[in-house]
C-alpha cells in the first residue's frame, strides 16, 4: 500500500532500460518513462517483455517516449505512431514527445502541418486507448524560429488544441521550462491541470539578481535547469495542486541537466530528488485506523 495515485520515478533511454533497471530499482523508483531519441533502436516486443519481467510488482512504465520532429521528418511521425501501437506491451497508456516544428518560420506557420500530422496520430491514439503528452522544452527555439518543438508556450498550446481538439492530446509538464520562460509555474499548473497527462521532475533556479542588474542579454547566465530539491519550486505545492485536481499519474525525474549534480554525482542527485519528492508527497504512507 502507498501513494499509488501519484508515483515518483525517473526517465531511462529505452536502449539502456534492460541494462540499467536492475541497478536503479533498489533505490525505490516507482515508475519509469522509457524514451527514444529520433529512432526506434530496439525490438519493442522483446524489450517490453524483459522490462515487465524486471519491474514486476516493483514499478510501472508511465510513458513510452519518442522525441524527434514529426512535422518535418516522416520517419519521426512513423516512430511516434509505432510507440502508440506498442505502448500496451509495456503496460503504458501514455506516449510522450515533441510536437515538432517547421523550423526557421514563425510558430503559427507550423499549425497546418500540426493539424494534419497530429490529427492522424491523435485518432490512432484514441483507437488504442492511449493519450499523447507534449513535452514543453523549447530546444533553443523561440516564437519566430522554433526548433523541434512548438509546444513551448501557453499561447502555442491553445493554438494546438484548437487545431486538434482531441481528448488524446495533452501536456508533459514541468516547472523548469516555465521558470526558464519567467512564468510562475503554480498558477499555470492550476489553469492547465486538465490537460496535464504527465509530469517531469525537473526544476530550475533563476538568478534574479543577474536579471535585475544586467538583464537577459548581458552575457551572464541567469537560469539553470535543476534536479528537484535543488531548484526554486516548492514541490509540496505542485503535488498538492495535482492531488486537489484528481491527477493520477507519475512524476518522473528528468536528470542529466543539473550543473552541480552531474557526472559521478548524477544518481546521487536523482536519488535525493526521489526521496525529496516522496517527502513532498507526504512521506511514508500511513493507513487510517479502522
Amino acid at each position: 500500500m502507498g501513494h499509488d495515485d501519484i508515483r515518483i520515478g525517473t526517465l531511462l533511454g529505452m536502449s539502456n532500460a534492460v541494462k540499467h533497471l536492475p541497478q536503479i530499482l533498489p533505490h525505490g523508483f516507482e515508475s519509469f518513462s522509457l524514451t527514444f531519441w529520433q529512432k526506434i533502436d530496439v525490438d519493442l516486443e522483446e524489450t517490453a517483455k524483459k522490462v515487465k519481467d524486471l519491474i514486476a510488482g516493483k514499478a510501472v512504465i508511465s510513458t513510452v517516449g519518442f522525441f524527434g520532429n514529426p512535422l518535418t521528418t516522416p520517419e519521426h511521425a512513423d516512430g511516434f505512431g509505432k510507440c502508440i501501437e506498442a505502448a500496451h506491451l509495456f503496460g503504458a497508456k501514455l506516449v510522450s514527445g515533441f510536437a515538432g516544428a517547421i523550423e526557421g518560420k514563425p510558430l503559427p506557420e507550423s499549425m497546418p502541418v500540426f493539424k494534419k500530422v497530429w490529427g492522424e496520430l491523435a485518432k490512432r491514439a484514441e483507437d488504442k486507448g492511449v493519450r499523447i503528452a507534449f513535452e514543453n522544452c523549447d530546444m533553443g527555439g523561440n516564437w519566430d524560429s522554433p526548433r523541434f518543438n512548438i509546444a513551448h508556450s501557453p499561447t502555442a498550446w491553445e493554438m494546438m488544441f484548437n487545431e486538434v481538439p482531441s481528448p488524446a492530446l495533452g501536456l508533459e509538464w514541468e516547472p523548469c521550462h516555465q521558470l526558464v520562460s519567467l512564468i510562475d509555474p503554480l498558477p499555470q499548473l492550476r489553469k492547465w491541470i486538465d490537460k496535464i497527462y504527465h509530469v517531469h521532475g525537473k526544476d530550475a533556479t533563476v538568478a534574479w539578481d543577474v536579471i535585475k542588474t544586467t538583464g537577459l542579454r548581458g552575457g551572464k547566465p541567469w537560469v539553470w535547469h535543476r534536479t528537484p530539491g535543488f531548484g526554486d519550486t516548492n514541490w509540496t505545492d505542485v503535488i498538492s495542486i495535482l492531488r486537489m485536481h484528481k491527477y493520477t499519474g507519475c512524476i518522473d525525474i528528468e536528470g542529466w541537466h543539473d550543473p552541480v549534480y552531474k557526472g559521478d554525482l548524477e544518481y546521487t542527485g536523482q536519488v535525493h530528488a526521489l526521496n525529496y519528492l516522496k517527502h513532498c508527497r507526504g512521506g511514508a504512507f500511513v493507513p487510517n485506523p479502522v
